[in-house]
């Protein structure tokens, strides 16, 4: 998680470069278009305006779920007590009874494919022990994530009027997405649910995509008075996938449009070019004062970039270390730069990682160092 938080750290300085692509003209107040693998910018709009999610609030809910039952903290079988503040939640709704043991199995399918208000709340009560503990801890996970623009008030991101307190970007959103996906692909999975019966009551995902485009496999839709129409829409075409938000457009249909416009155009006017493979050692650094004298650059991941179709093989590298770099060096630490161009133009900058780790020398080694250090 700390690697992925530096990438998303350096993206404005990639999402600032021009590109000569033009975007769709969208009806969203605000929208962005992000490349999952490598977290770059294809295209936004006031990609930092803060703006009221609604129900969108619910993909940090379903990250702290998913992350309570990777921790075996909750278990899916487990039954869960609704309260009378959750059950008496209004706007979308699951129907969970009131006073009853509902499993954490239904609850979390309820929420995820339903958008049951009612069902947040129960979960984040059974989690936090009350909704505003649980609040305090999205906020925190928000911190860790580095999503600096993001503040909830609840679980469910309904309000009866405005809540200009509760808060996040079309940014922030794609990261949050991104992370669920990353973190945790077996509750994202369940995003691309069309339908769950729970009590009787057969209800369909909100998400009209899921049948528009095949290719689409989530996310989470979002409405109200104050946020407009919302939806983060994800799709996988090949081994590439999208993220895309759309925040404050006029209607159910335009979001819709707006999310397929946005993932359409990216997949035609951009393609992925795989630069480095995971553990791939983009070069070997100098260390100093270290058991070894070199210590392996690269990735924690597949290194995947879009490009404007045809440039593929206009890509052009630059590693920039950081210097001097003296032990001891921990697995995974930043330890440079690597800079991007495309045509001759600036493209991005990636953090590269130590792909080992290099311990402290012996003293005489040390001492040898600090005198090399000394005199370069």
């Amino acid at each position: 998680m700390r690697f992925l938080a530096f990438i998303f750290a350096l993206l404005p300085i990639a999402a600032s470069y021009a590109q000569a692509i033009p975007a769709p003209n969208l009806s969203a107040r605000a929208w962005i278009l992000m490349d999952y693998a490598s977290g770059q910018v294809l295209a936004a709009q006031d990609a930092d305006t803060r703006l009221e999610p609604a129900s969108l609030t619910k993909v940090m809910t379903t990250y702290l779920v998913a992350e309570a039952l990777a921790q075996k903290r909750l278990d899916l079988q487990q039954p869960v007590t609704v309260s009378e503040r959750a059950w008496r939640t209004q706007g979308s709704r699951s129907f969970v009874p009131v006073n009853k043991g509902v499993s954490v199995d239904d609850l979390f399918k309820g929420m995820v494919i339903q958008s049951g208000n009612d069902a947040s709340v129960a979960l984040a009560e059974a989690i936090g022990g009350s909704e505003e503990a649980f609040a305090a801890m999205m906020n925190r996970t928000a911190q860790r994530m580095g999503l600096k623009d993001t503040n909830f008030l609840n679980a469910s991101g309904y309000f009866e009027g405005p809540a200009p307190n509760h808060y996040s970007t079309p940014r922030d959103l794609a990261r949050l997405a991104a992370a669920l996906i990353r973190d945790h692909p077996e509750t994202h999975a369940l995003h691309a649910t069309k339908e769950y019966t729970y009590n009787g009551i057969r209800q369909h995902n909100r998400n009209r995509l899921l049948w528009a485009d095949p290719t689409v496999d989530g996310l989470k839709t979002g409405h109200s008075n104050a946020a407009g129409y919302c939806l983060i829409a994800t799709a996988k075409r090949g081994p590439r996938r999208l993220i895309s938000v759309v925040l404050g457009t006029p209607s159910e249909e335009a979001r819709t449009r707006d999310s397929l416009n946005l993932l359409n155009w990216g997949y035609t006017a951009f393609e992925s070019v795989k630069l480095y493979d995971k553990g791939q050692a983009v070069s070997q650094l100098k260390v100093f004062k270290g058991a070894q004298n070199l210590v392996g650059a690269g990735f924690a991941e597949d290194f995947v970039i879009s490009v404007p179709r045809g440039m593929a093989d206009k890509v052009s590298a630059q590693m920039v270390s950081r210097q001097p770099l003296v032990a001891p060096v921990a697995a995974g630490a930043v330890i440079g730069t690597l800079k991007l161009a495309v045509g001759g133009q600036p493209w991005g900058e990636y953090p590269v990682v130590a792909q080992s780790a290099v311990p402290l020398a012996g003293f005489f080694g040390r001492l040898w160092d600090d005198i090399r250090l000394y005199f370069q």
